[in-house]
């Protein structure tokens, strides 16, 4: 008796061993099988768009939005649509497809933070009509800088970098005021993006014989932006649905968002 009893408690610890044995092998399979991808979309003129599928998935569960971070959020939702609208202007002004291919972008850019806006339950009101400002001071300054855009193509183009410059400047000051996973998300891949607008500003330039001197970064920041490569995407776990597009292959193995490490101990 006392033998049947010791071989069935060994049969049982058996079959759970190789149950739960089985679910691990299981659990690291799925592991690998996580998908990740880019939430950037390079084209090769460096025009930089957000793939807003890949964004939604790459969004995690935070705390709330302090009053700090939700107003740098809202000021880069003016700055996002103030570089739409000149870009907008100056595409039908010169007919120049990089102020076109930009401000699509732009409008893509300014849809990232609206999305994020919305994820965080804000009911700050819609966008004013396309070159309309509730700020006295940004509309005078959009007012004045399609002006002088408005001269010469030129003038158009460094208009691009100076909006591009800062574009940089105010990201880089916002990224270092959160905390919050899912802004700094947001702001670090919009700042790659005005990068790379920077460089296709800075090439036309170059192209035209001229040399552009920053107002809003340094001397040193922009050279060093201007003759570095194109940016692409860094990839980050989908946790959803997402698309798979953007530059750069979607991969296993840890990182932001991950649940779990892949182990199972008996």
């Amino acid at each position: 008796m006392k033998t049947s009893m010791k071989s069935l408690v060994i049969s049982s610890f058996f079959i759970i061993s190789l149950f739960v044995s089985s679910s691990c092998q299981k659990d690291d399979m799925n592991a690998e099988n996580v998908r990740y991808a880019s939430v950037l979309s390079v084209s090769e003129d460096g025009t930089t768009s957000v793939i807003e599928a890949n964004l939604k998935s790459a969004l995690i569960e935070t705390s709330d939005l302090t009053e700090s971070e939700l107003a740098s959020l809202l000021k880069m939702k003016v700055e996002e649509k103030f570089a739409r609208d000149v870009y907008a202007v100056l595409a039908q002004k010169w007919g120049s497809q990089i102020f076109s291919n930009i401000a699509k972008a732009e409008n893509n850019h300014l849809n990232a933070i609206i999305l994020l806006l919305t994820k965080y339950g804000s009911t700050e009101p819609s966008m004013d009509e396309a070159g309309i400002f509730a700020d006295a001071t940004i509309q005078k300054l959009y007012n004045d800088l399609v002006a002088k855009a408005s001269i010469s193509i030129e003038e158009a183009y460094k208009t691009g970098a100076l909006i591009e410059e800062m574009d940089i400047k105010d990201l880089t000051v916002a990224l270092s005021g959160t905390t919050n996973e899912n802004i700094a998300l947001v702001f670090e891949n919009l700042l790659k993006g005005s990068r790379n607008h920077l460089r296709a500003f800075n090439l036309k330039l170059i192209n035209l014989g001229l040399t552009y001197i920053p107002i809003f970064i340094s001397q040193d920041e922009y050279t060093q932006i201007a003759t570095s490569a194109m940016e692409k995407g860094k990839q980050y776990r989908m946790n959803d649905q997402g698309n798979g597009q953007g530059n750069g292959k979607g991969k296993a193995g840890k990182g932001r968002g991950s649940k779990g490490n892949g182990t199972c101990n008996i």
